[in-house]
C-alpha cells in the first residue's frame, strides 16, 4: 500500500505574481539598456536631453521632449492641428491605429508643427516624432510640413526642422509618395525668397524623408549616431553584393562624406541652432553679438 497518494488535480493560487499590497514596486521605466556601449543605466543619469553619460549616446526623443529642450518656455503657437487623416486605400485597421497612437503619443500626427522663439528669435518649427507609426510620411504630414514652410513664407520666418522617420507611410501608398514633391516644391520657394531653412537630423532618419526635405536645408546638422539614409542596409548588400562598412548611414560617415554639415550633441543644439539663426537672418546681421 502506497504512503502517499497522488493527486489528480493541483492547486493554483489565483493571486500567484501579484506582489503583497504593503510590497514596495519597482517602477517603469527606471532603468535603460545603452544600444551604443550596452550599459545598463538608471535613467536619471540620462537627464532631461536622454544622453547616455558614458559613451554620449542619444536616446530617443519625443516630440513633446524636444520642444521642451528647444524652444523658449510657453513660447509654442501650434499650427494645423484640425488636419485630419484619411484612409483612401481602405486599409484595415488604419484609422484604429492612428487613434491608438493619438492617444499614446498626445500628437495629432507624426508631425508638430508651429510658430515658436528660440533664445527670443522667432521661427517656425516642425518635430517629427518616431513614436508615431515610425515617424511616417502620410498626406497629413505632408500637408502639414508643406503648410509650416508656406506660413514661413508669408511671415518671412526662418524654418527649423527636426526629421525622424522610417520613410513614407505604407497604408496610404502613393499618395505618401506625392507628399516628397509637394514639400520640396514648398521648400524651393521659401528659399527663393532668401530665406533660411535649417534641418536636424536624428535617429532614425531613413526613406522617403531622407530623398527629400531632410537633405535640402541650407544648414544640415545630425546628431551623434543617428540613422540616415534611405534604403535598408541589407537590401542594398543584396543589390550591389558587396559588405558596407561598419558604420554606413551613421552621422558620423555623412559627415565625413560631405552629407551632413556638422554633429552637435544633443546638449548643445539649442546653443548651436541659435547660433545659426543669428548668423542667417536680417536681424542677426544687425546685432553687435
Amino acid at each position: 500500500m502506497a504512503l502517499f497518494k497522488k493527486k489528480n488535480y493541483i492547486r493554483i493560487n489565483p493571486n500567484r505574481g501579484q506582489a503583497p499590497a504593503n510590497e514596495p514596486t519597482v517602477p517603469d521605466n527606471l532603468w535603460a539598456k545603452c544600444p551604443s556601449c550596452k550599459r545598463t543605466l538608471y535613467t536619471k543619469e540620462m537627464g532631461a536631453e536622454k544622453v547616455c553619460p558614458h559613451c554620449g549616446y542619444n536616446f530617443r526623443i519625443s516630440a513633446w521632449e524636444r520642444i521642451a529642450l528647444t524652444i523658449d518656455e510657453k513660447s509654442l503657437e501650434e499650427w494645423d492641428t484640425d488636419v485630419k487623416t484619411e484612409d483612401p486605400l481602405d486599409f484595415p485597421d488604419y484609422l484604429e491605429k492612428i487613434a491608438s497612437v493619438q492617444e499614446k503619443t498626445g500628437l495629432h500626427e507624426a508631425v508638430l508643427t508651429g510658430e515658436a522663439t528660440i533664445n527670443q528669435q522667432p521661427v517656425a518649427i516642425g518635430i517629427m516624432d518616431s513614436n508615431f507609426i515610425m515617424g511616417s510620411m502620410g498626406t497629413v504630414v505632408g500637408e502639414k510640413i508643406t503648410r509650416l514652410f508656406e506660413r514661413a513664407l508669408a511671415k518671412n520666418l526662418p524654418v527649423v526642422l527636426f526629421t525622424a522617420s522610417g520613410g513614407a507611410r505604407m497604408q496610404e501608398g502613393i499618395f505618401s509618395l506625392m507628399q516628397m514633391a509637394k514639400i520640396s516644391a514648398a521648400v524651393k520657394r521659401h528659399s527663393e525668397a532668401g530665406l533660411f531653412y535649417l534641418t536636424v537630423l536624428t535617429d532614425p532618419t531613413t526613406g522617403g524623408v531622407t530623398a527629400s526635405f531632410a537633405m535640402e536645408g541650407d544648414v544640415i546638422l545630425a546628431e551623434p549616431q543617428a540613422l540616415i539614409g534611405f534604403a535598408g542596409r541589407r537590401v542594398i548588400e543584396q543589390t550591389i553584393r558587396q559588405e558596407l562598412p561598419e558604420d554606413f548611414q551613421k552621422a558620423e560617415f555623412l559627415l565625413e562624406h560631405g552629407f551632413v554639415d556638422q554633429i552637435v550633441p544633443r546638449t548643445q543644439l539649442r546653443e548651436r541652432i541659435s547660433q545659426l539663426l543669428k548668423l542667417h537672418t536680417t536681424k542677426g546681421w544687425m546685432t553687435n553679438d
